[in-house]
């Protein structure tokens, strides 16, 4: 039996190590996801119930075993429903890794700065003013992952971007003022959207639903998020599910010009 241990040991090669290192990095990176999370006692529940099942197996308890191998067998079926918000983010965040921005950088279209340059001076000059006036908004704008079931969430608008009607979208006695204004396609699509608002634990307590929005809706898309604080007038960012707070129109402006051009404003910052 010792020599038989023995043996495998000595079979164990780099494939081996290299098969270990990336499960564990994917874990980890999936627990860093549920992480502050009420889904993270299902994960470690679920963790409980795999090791359970190993010792019976290895135990040879034939009968139990196999009731737990049925069970975890159906279960992952279960799990995929649990999961499915996580699950989407995870896979967001290994589409969102360097490797795979680099691989669709080089294989999608080159983005003219030049395409948004008009759109993105009206986000700014709206910002300003709304900034100096404390009125509350919340802008996303779409890059290459689709928005649709964001958009279906709010009132059509489909128009061109222009400085008046965002603010006027924004006015507090607006009907459309409550929730986020979408920009896809160089146009206003919709307003009044409903986001997925984040639920990370490590958010400071000082951030609204708008700033949690903006993170959470930034964490499974590519797209940009703009905040104006109602109750501080600052302006904030948010891309990839990170923000970064009070900044000024023209330093929105250089960031805007960044990330719209299919670079991360976050990697300088």
């Amino acid at each position: 039996m010792t020599l038989l241990v023995a043996f495998n040991f000595l079979k164990f090669g780099l494939i081996d190590l290299i098969d270990i290192i990336v499960v564990a990095i994917l874990l980890y990176q999936f627990y860093r996801l549920l992480r502050g999370t009420a889904a993270v006692r299902i994960f470690w529940g679920i963790a409980v119930i795999y090791l359970i099942w190993k010792i019976v197996t290895l135990l040879h308890l034939t009968m139990l075993s196999k009731i737990m191998s049925q069970f975890i067998s159906v279960g992952v079926i279960a799990l995929i429903v649990v999961f499915q918000p996580e699950i989407r983010s995870f896979l967001f965040f290994l589409g969102n890794t360097r490797f795979f921005r680099f691989m669709s950088g080089k294989l999608s279209r080159k983005v003219n700065q030049e395409e948004f340059e008009s759109e993105i001076d009206s986000v700014v000059r709206a910002c300003k003013r709304m900034s100096a006036s404390r009125t509350g908004a919340l802008i996303l704008m779409a890059r290459e992952t689709p928005l649709q079931e964001y958009l279906k969430t709010g009132e059509r608008i489909d128009a061109l971007v222009s400085r008046e009607l965002i603010e006027n979208i924004f006015f507090k006695n607006s009907p459309l003022h409550d929730g986020a204004l979408i920009i896809c396609n160089h146009r206003l699509e919709a307003a009044r959207c409903i986001l997925p608002v984040s639920k990370d634990s490590k958010i400071s307590g000082d951030l609204g639903l708008r700033h949690r929005s903006a993170i959470g809706s930034t964490a499974t898309t590519d797209a940009i998020a703009i905040v104006v604080s109602e109750q501080t007038g600052q302006i904030s960012l948010c891309q990839e599910g990170q923000i970064i707070r009070d900044i000024s129109p023209t330093v929105l402006k250089q960031l805007l010009a960044e990330t719209m051009t299919n670079r991360s404003a976050l990697s300088a910052h």
